[in-house]
C-alpha cells in the first residue's frame, strides 16, 4: 500500500467515525416534555380538560345522548379508551394516547380524545 493510499483510508476513516458519533448524538434518546394537557371532545363539544400530570388514576364513562358509550381510563398519567361499544372498536385498538398527531378517535359516538395546549385545568367544561 502506497502512503497516498492509507491518508485517504485513515480519512475515511476518521469521517465515517465522526459521521457515527454524530448521527448517535442526534438520534439518541432525547428527554422532551410531552404534551400532559388532553381534551375530550364530543360533537365539537369539549366535555373534560384534563392535566394528565395531576389526575389520579381512574375509568370513567362517556355517553352519547343518541345511545353508545366509551371507557376511558387514565393510568400512569396515560389516557385511553378501554372499552365501547362501536361495532369496530378502533378507539379502544388505538391504545394509549402518545402524539399529538395521532388523536384517539370514535366516529360512532363523535368522540376525540387529543393533546392540548391549554394550560388551565377545566375539568368537565362544556363550551360551544
Amino acid at each position: 500500500m502506497t502512503k497516498g493510499i492509507k491518508i485517504c483510508l485513515v480519512a475515511v476513516l476518521t469521517i465515517l467515525v465522526i459521521s457515527a458519533v454524530m448521527a448517535a448524538i442526534m438520534i439518541g434518546p432525547k428527554k422532551v416534555e410531552a404534551p400532559q394537557y388532553v381534551e375530550i371532545v364530543q360533537d365539537n363539544k369539549i366535555l373534560y380538560r384534563i392535566d394528565l400530570r395531576q389526575e389520579k388514576d381512574r375509568t370513567f364513562r362517556i355517553e352519547y345522548p343518541d345511545g353508545g358509550w366509551n371507557d376511558i381510563t387514565i393510568e400512569n398519567s396515560e389516557i385511553s379508551v378501554t372499552d365501547a361499544d362501536c361495532p369496530d372498536k378502533t378507539c379502544v385498538k388505538s391504545g394509549k394516547l402518545r402524539n399529538e398527531n395521532f388523536p384517539i378517535i370514535c366516529l360512532p359516538h363523535r368522540l376525540v380524545i387529543r393533546f392540548s395546549e391549554q394550560g388551565e385545568r377545566n375539568e368537565n367544561k362544556t363550551t360551544d
